[in-house]
């Protein structure tokens, strides 16, 4: 957690505590003047309205301009926003990769409802009250926005008249050999499921089995460990399975078996064996019998971060991929992920086989759990980024209808996004359909099932050969 996290938590908590005490001392002088039963009532009423619109999860200001950099290459073009259509001052540039950055301003009513920009037939929402510098996902729009022809419109929001369009020119990489790194099962379907799909030549390197917060199977009449090592299993099987119905055989898929969590421990004591926090486990091949390969900790078993570091050298060199897909290290701040990344870093050092390209994804944030916002089928805009991050290009792919509604099933087949959410999560859910707007897919509960499922999946690109 960065200071200036920890800065702004601090003074949420502050102020949360100093409104419930103004609260309390209003309604105890009310008291004096009020029904008593309406004490209880009005105490319901200020729940129901922090549900609605103050449960976010924000760790920065609304009024923060986003802080963005692109390679210094990148072209760039200013454009105006006439009569609600986007014009260009010049023929758009090459690419397919669309980035406007543009500064927005919610209404009085975007303090209340989601305030959104409508992008031809797309919409990509925003923070409640934003106000400064966003980036939307222009990607797919070419033809219209090349006519003067795409249409710009901000709701609950206005809209700068100015602004610039970022212009990213990329391969098609699913036509390249690729190799798909996940911490967990799901991590490859969250972030990627309509590029490795779309391969030609994909691998999918699973390197944990997902086995801790196993409280649903307790329900089974399982003990702690047994119920973590049914869930380690089920998702390893996940690993291997679901990549089937994108048309990635299991031949194709890896599943490494080393413990959820222990990834960052493992890195600052590279030798160290560390066991499962709750299986009671500590040999990984209890799940690598239906790999298509032996690797180096096959020999004997030990969860050591020098035996995940020789698994990855000898993928790589096995499989020879030409683009690796894997957590993007600054954005993502998950530690398993972090670690993911820092692990295959190392790797490539070591390999004789040295890839082209490393593709980056963000399946969490550090400053908003929310992102990306706004409904299912959506656009993706570009997340908060509050810091600035590394210059990275970045490369936006879209996913039709069908391959959207095939993602939102993969995900449904995996064990750790299925089942009912907690009640008090159902609750908030049925506030913020009533009172703030917002909707939920029927594909399933899990948020995921409305961040993920999307018209576009986003990357951050770094080209290994500069």
């Amino acid at each position: 957690m960065t200071v200036r996290k920890q800065r702004l938590l601090k003074a949420h908590r502050r102020n949360k505590r100093l409104f419930l005490m103004v609260m309390l001392l209003v309604l105890a002088a009310l008291g004096f003047w009020l029904s008593w039963w309406l004490l209880p009532v009005l105490l319901v009423l200020l729940w129901v309205g922090h549900e609605a619109w103050f449960a976010d999860h924000l760790f920065y200001r609304a009024s923060d301009d986003y802080q963005y950099r692109f390679p210094a290459a990148t072209p760039r073009q200013s454009v105006t926003l006439v009569g609600g259509l986007l014009r260009l001052d010049q023929p758009l540039a090459a690419g397919e990769t669309l980035v406007l950055e543009l500064h927005l301003k919610s209404s009085w009513l975007g303090r209340w409802l989601d305030p959104f920009v409508e992008i031809g037939d797309d919409r990509q929402d925003f923070e409640r009250g934003v106000k400064g510098l966003r980036y939307l996902n222009l990607s797919g729009q070419e033809a219209a926005l090349a006519q003067g022809m795409l249409a710009v419109r901000g709701r609950r929001c206005t809209l700068a008249s100015s602004g610039t369009l970022w212009v990213m020119a990329n391969p098609d990489y699913a036509q390249q050999s690729l190799m798909v790194l996940a911490p967990h099962a799901d991590d490859a379907e969250l972030a990627a499921f309509g590029l490795y799909g779309r391969g030609q030549d994909v691998s999918i390197v699973t390197l944990t089995q997902g086995e801790i917060e196993a409280e649903a199977y307790r329900q089974l009449g399982l003990d702690t460990a047994q119920a973590a090592r049914l869930k380690g299993r089920l998702r390893s099987w996940d690993s291997l399975a679901v990549p089937l119905w994108a048309g990635v055989p299991a031949s194709r898929c890896v599943q490494l078996g080393y413990y959820c969590l222990q990834l960052p421990l493992m890195a600052q004591s590279p030798s160290e064996p560390f066991a499962s926090r709750e299986s009671g486990e500590s040999d990984i091949r209890s799940v690598r019998q239906h790999n298509p390969m032996r690797l180096p900790a096959d020999a004997d078993g030990a969860p050591t971060w020098n035996n995940l570091v020789a698994d990855l050298v000898a993928l790589l060199e096995h499989v020879r991929p030409q683009v690796l897909v894997t957590p993007h290290p600054e954005l993502d701040p998950h530690s398993d992920h972090v670690a993911t990344t820092q692990a295959l870093n190392a790797a490539i050092a070591l390999s004789a086989w040295k890839p082209a390209t490393l593709l980056l994804y963000a399946n969490h944030l550090h400053d908003n759990d929310r992102w990306p916002m706004g409904p299912a089928g959506a656009g993706i805009a570009l997340p908060p980024a509050i810091e600035p991050l590394p210059a990275d290009r970045l490369w936006s792919p879209q996913l039709s209808a069908d391959v959207q509604l095939d993602k939102a099933m993969a995900l449904a087949m995996q064990h750790d996004l299925q089942g009912a959410l907690p009640f008090k999560r159902r609750l908030r859910r049925l506030i913020q359909w009533l009172l703030a707007g917002r909707r939920w897919p029927a594909t399933g509960a899990n948020e995921f099932f409305r961040k993920s499922v999307r018209r576009h999946e986003l990357f951050w690109v770094r080209d290994l050969s500069d």
